[in-house]
């Protein structure tokens, strides 16, 4: 490369006047390259679009269809080949698909009938509410006292009867005496009767309406809790392996559709179709050539001292010697590599304006200016 051509030339030229001398002959004088301006760094590089990529298949297949040609240009997404097992995959990923569909539509409908189940049991508290509210319970409990005592005086009546009619037990049935203690032992029991009947109607006439209240408020409850629950998904687990079957669906099909990753130009297609190919296959090289950069690979750590960020440059394309490019240094890389025993850093340049004639990954020299201290 250009950078060693002067020391090469120097060699030549010393080498030139140790053979004139040993053989007594006169020098040929030996033309010398014009050098770089002391100071300056010279490194060489490789020019490329700032945003380009060597796409593959991440799976092995028989190549399908090749949807691309050299020059295209594509949209981020677009399909650009296809291998022969990708129906396959696609049937399973609308399997998985139409599955974690299916449960989200389950999930909504569920959720919007607890929804309105809970919204009933709203209304249905405060229905059970505003009558327990519009009952007066004083005068009910009031009530319940009287027939209380009412039935009390019933159950004296009734253990008078009793030891009345025990009087006459003994007698004969149809004694009159016995039959009139018996007849007014029976009316005393269904006195009695009537009484708890009266007493446990007036109670009813409160605990129902209390009852039917609890009843309301644990219903609402119960109606809530369940609504809640699907706030967080009352089939979560069963989503959960959906949704992790329709990523591996997606990404099994991933590995046998090949898609532009960002807008650009087709620069290569690598393959054609029934070619086996694996993910170690180039398929298409894909460039944005609206901006190139140039990556060095010789700055060592002598010169990469004399180099700085943002810093002007000048890029001779070897295959193109009548052109030189301008740019400025982006960034510098803050690792090394050991390469023949020299450390080198990568340095990055952003071109500012390419030459249509250039290509990816043209050979340049580059010269960095020495900085004015």
């Amino acid at each position: 490369m250009k950078k060693h051509f002067f020391v090469l030339a120097s060699l030549v030229s010393i080498l030139s006047v140790l053979l004139a001398a040993c053989g007594g002959q006169p020098a040929t004088p030996v033309a010398e390259a014009t050098p770089a301006p002391i100071g300056d760094v010279i490194a060489e590089g490789n020019i490329r679009p700032a945003l380009a990529s060597n796409l593959t298949f991440q799976a092995r297949g028989i190549v399908e269809e090749v949807k691309v040609q050299i020059g295209d240009k594509v949209r981020k997404g677009d399909e650009l080949a296809r291998l022969a097992n990708a129906g396959a995959a696609e049937a399973q990923l609308v399997t998985a698909r139409n599955a974690f569909d299916l449960l989200l539509r389950n999930e909504t409908g569920d959720r919007a009938k607890l929804w309105q189940a809970y919204m009933d049991a709203q209304e249905a508290r405060g229905k059970a509410e505003q009558k327990w509210d519009n009952l007066n319970v004083d005068d009910i409990e009031n009530r319940i006292e009287d027939a209380e005592d009412e039935v009390e005086d019933r159950q004296l009546d009734l253990e008078r009867e009793k030891e009345d009619f025990a009087k006459f037990e003994d007698l004969p049935e149809e004694d009159d005496e016995r039959e009139n203690a018996e007849d007014d032992l029976e009316v005393a029991q269904e006195n009695l009767h009537d009484s708890m009947r009266e007493l446990e109607r007036i109670t009813r006439e409160r605990d129902e309406v209390l009852a039917a209240y609890h009843a309301a408020l644990a219903a609402e409850a119960e109606a809530k809790y369940q609504y809640e629950i699907t706030l967080e998904g009352p089939n979560a687990d069963q989503l959960a392996l959906a949704k992790a079957n329709l990523d591996a669906a997606q990404d099994l099909l991933d590995g046998y559709v090949l898609t532009a990753p960002f807008d650009g130009v087709v620069a290569d297609v690598a393959v054609t179709e029934g070619e086996q190919v694996g993910p170690e296959t180039r398929i298409v090289s894909l460039a944005d050539f609206s901006s190139w950069i140039v990556e060095t690979s010789d700055v060592t750590e002598l010169e990469v001292v004399k180099i700085s960020e943002g810093q002007p440059v000048f890029i001779e394309i070897d295959a193109l010697p009548d052109v030189t490019l301008e740019g400025k240094v982006t960034t510098i890389s803050a690792s090394s590599v050991l390469q023949g025993g020299d450390v080198l850093y990568t340095v990055r340049i952003q071109v500012d304006e390419v030459d249509p004639r250039v290509r990816w990954g043209m050979t340049v020299e580059v010269r960095f200016p020495e900085l004015e201290e």
